[in-house]
């Protein structure tokens, strides 16, 4: 949660700035995502799991987004993969755009077991809902989400799962 009020913080001090120092009218950028940034981003994800994320967008407002990495909290590695839409545009500025995405995926989990304790595997679905910080002028992006899990245990059978992380992305 501390994440995500620092995210809005960040966004609503970069409006105000840019409300400050707004160009002309003419020299306005298109709304949305701009196409000259990349469709392809790579970067990282801190949290549940930590690791490597990247999002591969198919239109302006839908994407495919998965991450790949260490579960510190199950001691486990984890890896998931959603498809994204962009359906509420918060903010959308000259320099940034801040969306909502949610959507539906895939979880696999591969639990370590920690000493002495028997290693399994389990898999499930997972629905995320996240905030986007999307800069128009640098091919980045800042993103924070929560990701709900309904998994099965190869070894323990059905459970509920849970992730949060935040993280950024370089475009190219």
């Amino acid at each position: 949660m501390l994440v995500v009020a620092l995210a809005l913080v960040v966004a609503a001090t970069a409006a105000r700035a840019e409300e400050a120092a707004a160009p002309p009218p003419d020299e306005a950028k298109e709304a949305g995502r701009p196409s000259e940034k990349g469709t392809v981003g790579v970067g990282l994800i801190f949290g549940e799991p930590s690791g490597v994320s990247v999002k591969v967008y198919l239109k302006d407002d839908r994407a495919i987004q998965g991450a790949f990495g260490a579960s510190f909290y199950a001691d486990a590695w984890q890896m998931h993969a959603e498809y994204v839409f962009h359906p509420w545009i918060l903010q959308d500025r000259d320099t940034f755009v801040l969306p909502v995405y949610l959507g539906p995926g895939v979880r696999f989990m591969r639990y370590n077991g920690g000493r002495g304790g028997n290693a399994s595997f389990a898999s499930g679905l997972r629905a995320v809902i996240g905030l986007l910080f999307d800069f128009k002028n640098v091919p980045l992006d800042v993103f924070v989400e929560i990701g709900g899990v309904l998994e099965y245990d190869f070894s323990n059978g059905w459970g509920p799962g849970f992730n949060i992380g935040a993280g950024l992305r370089y475009y190219f």
